[in-house]
């Protein structure tokens, strides 16, 4: 068992690329933190009563239970496998609390792999974003617009643009994501963990590199 970190602005596509990963090598599998996050809740583990509650309140779930269902998570992994963990760390402490739970686990960590896209780029991904209310099914007004402006293909439903893919609102979040990571690109790069991956093209592209950048 390893655990490779995915690293990554807000748009930068590890959801999707973790995707590609996983159809190549099924060795990979992908950990999302809300994934976890939701299905602690749904069974009903003690740190998921814990976080429903706080869930539920529209609130942030400390970095410490967080930690505790990777804990968790890993405690049970299989042996064989190379978790990608998506959207944990964020910051120095969260990466020092990994580091905890990597030792008590006994999980080496293979990797830290940056998903580099220009922030332009990201904007336009971002930004770009439009939503069914009904189906929660994801357009985007370039690159996968809806055969009608504005409506569902599936629902018929009227498109919306979520408050977080407004373009201040992005911007901000990218310089939120700017500061907190370059602290964990500099806990990374000293320990010779770092690989940093063009992150602007097609997703197959982008996963063929990744491997090749492990390999």
């Amino acid at each position: 068992m390893e655990v490779i970190l995915l690293l990554g602005a807000p748009g930068s596509g590890k959801g999707t690329i973790a995707q590609q990963l996983t159809q190549r090598n099924p060795s990979m599998r992908h950990v999302s933190t809300g994934d976890l996050l939701r299905e602690a809740v749904a069974l009903g583990t003690p740190a998921g009563r814990e976080a429903e509650p706080i869930m539920k309140r529209g609130e942030l779930v400390s970095d410490k239970l967080i930690g505790d269902m990777i804990r968790d998570f890993l405690k049970k992994g299989d042996p064989s496998a190379s978790y990608l963990l998506d959207g944990f760390p964020r910051n120095k402490a969260q990466a020092e609390r990994l580091d905890a739970i990597l030792c008590e686990c006994n999980v080496p960590l293979r990797a830290a792999v940056l998903l580099d896209v220009p922030e332009a780029i990201l904007l336009d991904r971002i930004t770009g974003r439009r939503v069914c209310p009904v189906c929660k099914t994801i357009f985007h007004i370039q690159t996968r617009p809806p055969k009608t402006d504005g409506i569902c293909d599936v629902c018929c439903a009227k498109l919306i643009q979520r408050p977080d893919d407004q373009p201040e609102t992005v911007r901000h979040r990218l310089a939120i994501y700017r500061d907190a990571t370059a602290d964990l690109i500099k806990i990374y790069s000293d320990r010779s963990l770092l690989l940093t991956l063009n992150g602007d093209g097609a997703p197959s592209e982008i996963a063929e590199a990744f491997l090749k950048l492990l390999a």
